[in-house]
C-alpha cells in the first residue's frame, strides 16, 4: 500500500494551475467553484470601479481571480477580487510584476457562487483582515447585500441605498450597494 502525504505549500505552488482555480489551506488542496454570471459580472464591475477611481490619477490597481499566497500561514487563496493601493502593488527588480503575490492586498472581496456556503465565506472574510487585508468585502448576488469586514469591526448585511464607504484605503471611494446591484439588471 502507497502512503500519502499532504503536499507543503511550495510543492502545491508548483503544480500547473487549474480552472477554476485550486486554493491551498494547511495541506488540504480545494477548487473553487466556476463563477456563475452574476459572479463573474460583479468582479468585473469592482475590479473596474477601483481601476478607475481617481482617474486620470492612478490610486488603486485591481487584480481578478488572482492567487495570494501567505507564505507564514501555509495558505494560498484565490479571491475573487483583490486591490492594492498603487504604492504597494509587488514589482519585481525588473518593474514588472511578481508572478507571486505574497503581499496581502488592500482590500479582498469574495462573491459566494451559488452552493458555497455563506458561513465559509464570512469567515475567510475575517481571516483575510486577520492576516493583513485593510478592508474585505462579501458581495452576495442572491441577497444583493454586502458585508464589511476591518480588523476589529464588522459591517453588514448593507443592503439598499447604504454606501460602502472604503475611504480610509483609498480616499474618495465608496458605493451606494444598490447602486452595484443594478449591474445584474436588463438595461432600460
Amino acid at each position: 500500500m502507497a502512503l500519502t502525504r499532504p503536499l507543503t505549500l511550495d510543492e502545491f505552488l508548483l503544480r500547473p494551475e487549474e480552472q477554476p482555480a485550486l486554493e491551498f489551506e494547511r495541506g488540504a488542496v480545494r477548487q473553487k467553484m466556476s463563477p456563475q454570471p452574476r459572479h463573474g459580472r460583479l468582479a468585473l464591475l469592482l475590479g473596474l470601479r477601483f481601476e478607475a477611481h481617481g482617474y486620470p490619477k492612478q490610486i488603486a490597481s485591481a487584480f481578478v481571480e488572482t492567487r495570494v499566497t501567505w507564505p507564514a500561514e501555509g495558505l494560498s487563496y484565490v479571491p475573487d477580487v483583490i486591490a492594492y493601493r498603487v504604492e504597494r502593488v509587488p514589482y519585481g527588480a525588473d518593474g514588472e510584476l511578481v508572478d507571486h503575490l505574497t503581499v496581502p492586498p488592500d482590500v479582498a472581496v469574495e462573491i459566494p457562487s451559488p452552493g458555497q456556503g455563506l458561513d465559509r465565506q464570512l469567515e475567510r472574510c475575517r481571516w483575510y483582515v486577520a492576516h493583513g487585508v485593510a478592508v474585505s468585502l462579501l458581495v452576495h448576488p442572491g441577497r444583493h447585500a454586502v458585508w464589511v469586514f476591518r480588523p476589529g469591526t464588522e459591517t453588514g448585511l448593507l443592503t439598499g441605498d447604504a454606501v460602502v464607504d472604503l475611504g480610509d484605503v483609498f480616499e474618495g471611494f465608496s458605493f451606494v450597494v444598490s447602486e452595484l446591484f443594478a449591474a445584474l439588471r436588463r438595461p432600460q
